[in-house]
Parts: C-alpha cells; structure tokens; sequence
C-alpha cells in the first residue's frame, strides 16, 4: 500500500511527529493547528496537499473538544467572524489557485508578525470592539484561511482584547469549525481535494487525538498569564516560519 501524496516513509514519519505536535497545540491554545502542519510539510512535501487535510481534521477535532468548551464560547463573536469568513472564504480559495500559497503566505504572515510584536510589548484595543470589527476581520480569517492560516489574524485580533482565556480558547475553535465547514465544500469544488486527502486525515486522526487530548490537559493547569504569553509567542513564531517559508 502507497502512502498518501507518494510520502517516503521519512517524510511520513515526519509529518506524524509534527501532526502529534500541533494536536498538542491545539489542544492547549485553541488555534495554531493548521499552520504548523502546513508549515511542517513544506519541509518534505507539497504543502498545499495538507491544507484540506488540516481542515477536515480539525473539524473532527472539535467533537472530541465540544463538551469541554461549549459553555465557554462567545457565540456572538463566532458567529460575527463567521459572517466576514462568508465574504473572505471564496475570495482566499481563488487567490491560492490564482497566484500560489506562498505570496499569500508572506502577505498574511508579515501583518501577523507586526501585531504580534505590538502585542508582546502590551498592546491592547483601548475601546469596546463592536460587530462590524469582528465581521472585518472575519473577512481577512476567510482570506489567509486559503492558505492555511486563518486563525492566526483572529488569534491577534482576540490577544488584544480582555478575553478570559477559556472564552478566547473556546470560542476560536467554534469559530474555526464553521470557517473549516465553509472552506471544505469550496476547495473541494475547487478540485483540492481527492482520495489521498481522505487517507491522510483517517490515517492522522488516532495521532490527533492523542495530541489534543494531551494539550488539553495543559490548558487545564495553566495559568491565565501563561496562556496569553505562549498565544503571542505561538504567534510570533508561526509567522516567521511562514515568512522563511515563503522564500525558500
């Protein structure tokens, strides 16, 4: 039997330690997934095979979270990115079979890198962020989420407002499921996605859900300060790593 997207079984292994790992993220911080996986494959492989399989895992990802979370979640704040995400979806979805991941990639991971910087020096929104805020920045989530990375502007977007950390975990996962619901049926339409993205994600899913539970667990022992500092840090770090991926 064939691996999926012709992987050797190296850069399989590969990419089952970095899968386990960025379960383990997602389980502690709510958000970072996708982007170490598709960052992590550009390493041995096409990355765009992986960005349906990420989706597609996180939504099932979520089922194993939902009881944990759901008192938690900002449904109103969900459902307002979402509706920007409606709008920015399609748009990302063309934009990566129109020009590539990799200038969106550096566009995207440049903004993200500037506010994370903002935010590590204490940063903050000095006024109540209103509905159209959040729909605007459901727009540029559904954009970068063509690439891959559409929860790191609303993970900026949240670290820079007084959010208790279980509502900020919480409610981007939400968030994140129905972007993933959106993003799924138009890259499939799109021809992204085939049999061997199905293999991948059945094949990924007992490791996922061994990192998830795992980071979980760490949520649950941290601090709220802790949390904030590991989000801004997590931040800083994807976007630079998307920026090296993107001109190598």
């Amino acid at each position: 039997m064939s691996l999926p997207f012709d992987l050797s079984p190296g850069a399989a292994a590969f990419m089952a330690v970095a899968l386990f790992g960025a379960a383990w993220v997602r389980g502690y911080s709510g958000f970072g997934f996708a982007a170490l996986v598709v960052t992590s494959a550009a390493l041995v492989t096409n990355p765009l095979h992986f960005v349906p399989v990420v989706l597609i895992a996180d939504i099932l990802m979520t089922a194993q979270q939902l009881p944990g979370i759901w008192r938690h979640v900002d449904k109103r704040r969900a459902v307002t990115l979402f509706l920007g995400a409606l709008v920015g979806v399609p748009v990302g979805v063309w934009a990566l079979s129109g020009m590539g991941v990799d200038p969106a990639r550096a566009v995207i991971s440049a903004f993200v890198l500037g506010m994370s910087l903002l935010l590590w020096r204490g940063w903050r929104f000095r006024g109540h962020v209103g509905d159209g805020g959040h729909v605007a920045v459901g727009v540029l989530s559904g954009i970068a989420n063509g690439a891959a990375v559409g929860g790191l502007p609303v993970a900026v977007f949240f670290a820079a407002q007084p959010i208790a950390a279980a509502t900020f975990r919480a409610t981007v996962i939400a968030y994140f499921t129905l972007l993933d619901l959106w993003s799924v049926p138009l890259m499939w339409a799109a021809g992204m996605i085939g049999s061997d993205t199905l293999v991948a994600t059945a094949l990924s899913m007992p490791i996922l859900i061994v990192g998830i539970w795992l980071g979980s667990r760490h949520f649950h022992r941290s601090e709220p300060r802790d949390f904030r500092r590991f989000a801004i840090l997590l931040l800083i770090s994807l976007s630079v790593l998307g920026l090296v991926k993107s001109v190598i």
